[in-house]
């Protein structure tokens, strides 16, 4: 077998793909930036916006999340302690990919309540999202 090809087919680099999944992997991130992405949200505030997860995961996540560079916190000087999470510029970058994954899971709930197919139009929906097609892409994330 060649190298770089899978039954005779060259394979697409993975590295970014796994360095996304290096820090965004995992249940918990994605739910945590979605919630973050349009506004400072309290510790507090994420635990009652993301059921389900413990307390010892979303303090791991967030934790990760700002070693990475993606979230940000500030402390306030107040008696309880306050903290907030934000998205640093950087973390702000994956906006627009957050929206797709959005509008992905949206199109597919649909898919699957419906016969289990996506109609023309929801093709051309999730077609238009592909790279190379921003001016349909902004079309649609306007929509949202």
């Amino acid at each position: 077998m060649e190298e770089g090809k899978v039954n005779g087919v060259q394979e697409q680099p993975s590295k970014g793909i796994e360095a996304t999944l290096s820090v965004l992997g995992g249940k918990w991130k994605i739910l945590i930036l979605w919630h973050i992405m349009n506004a400072s949200r309290r510790y507090g505030e994420l635990r009652r916006l993301i059921p389900g997860i413990t307390e010892k995961m979303l303090i791991q996540q967030l934790r990760e999340l700002e070693a990475d560079g993606i979230i940000g916190r500030n402390v306030f000087d107040e008696v309880p302690p306050k903290v907030e999470y934000y998205l640093t510029p950087y973390g702000k970058t994956l906006e627009p990919a957050l929206h797709i994954l959005c509008y992905w899971g949206d199109v597919h709930l649909q898919s699957t309540q419906t016969e289990g197919s996506r109609s023309p139009e929801q093709e051309n929906h999730v077609e238009s999202l592909l790279p190379g097609r921003e001016e349909s892409r902004d079309r649609t994330l306007d929509r949202r």
